[in-house]
């Protein structure tokens, strides 16, 4: 089957999430699910907003997704988001049972790759990289502007 759009497609989709957080003051992470060429849920940073601290991209999104779909597996699902995840979103992406993540920028302090790829489902397929420089501009320029 000839793919209609590819990995850098739906990371920029997910970067227009990020940049959504960050107009609102929110770290800028972004996330989408997408299930056959099809984004089925959108997500972006609300922790703050919410006062949530479980209030990340990745958990809105599989939760978005899993509703879309009637169904607590996203299986055939892949998860697009410009930041690594942290522990917390890897373990949420295991239960899942995620087919696949695909992540920009990665977190050398609070990312999941810091404690191994196990906490993730052992069927998931990982990629890592995608828009990369993007994605990691738009964590500097945040905190560059918070530290002014």
């Amino acid at each position: 089957m000839l793919r209609v759009y590819d990995d850098t497609y739906f990371m920029r989709q997910a970067i227009a999430q990020a940049k959504m957080a960050a107009e609102s003051g929110e770290i800028p992470v972004g996330a989408i699910v997408v299930s056959n060429d099809r984004i089925i849920a959108r997500g972006h940073n609300q922790t703050e907003i919410l006062s949530d601290v479980t209030a990340h991209a990745e958990i809105i999104s599989i939760t978005a997704a899993a509703n879309y779909l009637g169904d607590k597996y996203l299986h055939d699902c892949t998860l697009y988001v410009t930041l690594e995840p942290c522990p917390m979103c890897a373990g949420a992406l295991a239960w899942s049972q995620i087919s696949r993540v695909v992540y920009g920028a990665g977190e050398d302090k609070r990312g999941f790759m810091r404690f191994g790829r196990e906490l993730l489902h052992p069927k998931t397929k990982l990629e890592f990289g995608v828009l990369q420089e993007e994605c990691s501009q738009l964590m500097t320029d945040f905190f560059a502007r918070r530290r002014r």
